[in-house]
């Protein structure tokens, strides 16, 4: 390991994974918890992202004011998220508060006392926040997607829970789950900037030691996928499309193909998709293609808002270019650049010590270990032209395409035959 990349692993399992970052002012730190929405029985849909919002509502010795007003002091940034198979406390602070930081974040993750007046108040942001995602259309169509393409399982319920679920939970029933959940193998604290491990591991370690082992937690299921559209009429201007097809698995050998695929077909101005469908033809003001992987199945998509009478037409399009990707190869100049796309998009990002802090995180918990930059940069460099057309012929099949149309559409029109791949 680089003499700047450090790990630790605590007795109870805890992870601790350090890049030391000497030219930077600031350092990035983040608890990650492999707990996710996937992870959630139907019950508890939306569990773990009410423990974030509530994870910054008040300890045993700080109130919820107490916290802000403390980070707000040390000019620090902090914030979580949850997704579906990771939930992340993080913050980001100068050098000289790492102490402050360590202190603030190891408190709010162990001592959180969710309290019942404080879930109460809480719950209605939430229920706010759900109205506000399907009050917006280009965000929430991609739920409407994982609806149809995973149907009843995890993956295809809302990170955000339903107003049904989330109505339900009490203070005990998130204490409980956060102490099911949030097992010590599971967690991994990420940090990167101007730090020196071996003391930033003491701290850690003082607060962190006293997390016990639990009971084991579920193992994860792979869904299947299966052909559906779906259409959902409402009153908008536009209609929002979201179409998905088989993607790949976090640690997949072909994710660096996937990657390249992606930024060719719809990942950015240049792309295919956007070239075609804004550039040319004028159809649409948004478009892209996007890769969603998870430890054991992905999906790779488009997205795309048009007026009602295009509807078909782009769709016509979009497979038309998923046609062209897996009967011919992508042309030397197409893959040359997109592999600087992909690379300058890799080198701008460590410029950043938050980014380095997620990074780390990321290959920890998916690869158990870190990779170092040139070795990512070099997988991409082999990958060739056969190796996208190979994986575009695996992908983009008949039998595995989804989509779901939200706004002005016809609930009985069929769109099987215009997606034939």
């Amino acid at each position: 390991m680089p003499h700047d990349l450090n790990k630790t692993v605590l007795n109870n399992g805890i992870r601790i994974v350090t890049k030391q970052v000497p030219h930077a002012r600031s350092v990035a730190m983040g608890v990650w918890v492999n707990v996710g929405a996937r992870d959630e029985k139907a019950e508890e849909g939306g569990l773990s992202h009410v423990i974030e919002h509530m994870i910054f509502k008040g300890t045993e010795r700080r109130t919820a004011l107490q916290i802000a007003k403390e980070f707000d002091a040390i000019g620090g940034q902090s914030n979580a998220f949850t997704s579906q198979e990771n939930t992340c406390y993080y913050a980001k602070v100068m050098d000289t508060h790492v102490d402050t930081m360590v202190d603030l974040l190891s408190d709010i993750f162990l001592n959180s006392v969710f309290d019942p007046g404080e879930i109460e108040r809480e719950r209605q942001v939430i229920l706010q926040e759900i109205k506000m995602l399907e009050d917006t259309p280009d965000e929430h169509v991609h739920v409407l997607l994982a609806q149809a393409l995973w149907g009843s399982h995890p993956l295809g319920r809302s990170i955000l829970g339903t107003p049904e679920t989330v109505t339900r939970f009490d203070s005990n029933s998130i204490k409980e789950y956060f102490s099911r959940a949030y097992q010590p193998e599971r967690i991994v604290i990420a940090a990167a900037g101007n730090l020196e491990h071996v003391s930033f591991a003491e701290l850690i370690a003082q607060a962190f030691e006293v997390v016990r082992k639990g009971n084991d937690f579920p193992e994860r299921t792979k869904p299947a996928m299966d052909w559906v559209a779906t259409a959902h009429p409402k009153n908008l201007e536009q209609v929002h499309i979201c179409l998905g097809t088989r993607g790949i698995y976090t640690t997949d050998p072909r994710r660096h193909a996937c990657a390249l695929l992606n930024v060719v077909l719809g990942g950015n101005m240049s792309s295919r998709l956007f070239q075609e469908i804004r550039e040319r033809r004028g159809l649409a003001y948004a478009i892209y293609s996007f890769v969603l992987s998870y430890c054991d199945t992905g999906l790779t998509g488009v997205y795309v808002g048009v007026d009602k009478s295009n509807t078909q037409e782009v769709l016509r399009l979009i497979a038309r270019e998923m046609k062209r990707l897996k009967e011919e190869p992508v042309d030397d100049s197409e893959l040359k650049n997109a592999k600087e796309h992909l690379k300058g998009g890799l080198y701008l990002a460590v410029e950043s010590t938050s980014n380095q802090m997620t990074r780390l995180a990321h290959n920890e918990i998916n690869f158990g270990h870190h990779i170092p930059l040139q070795e990512l940069v070099d997988e991409i460099e082999k990958v060739t032209a056969e190796d996208i057309l190979n994986l575009a012929q695996d992908i983009f099949q008949d039998s595995a395409v989804s989509l779901a149309l939200l706004g002005p559409v016809d609930e009985k029109a069929s769109y099987k035959d215009i997606l034939s791949l």
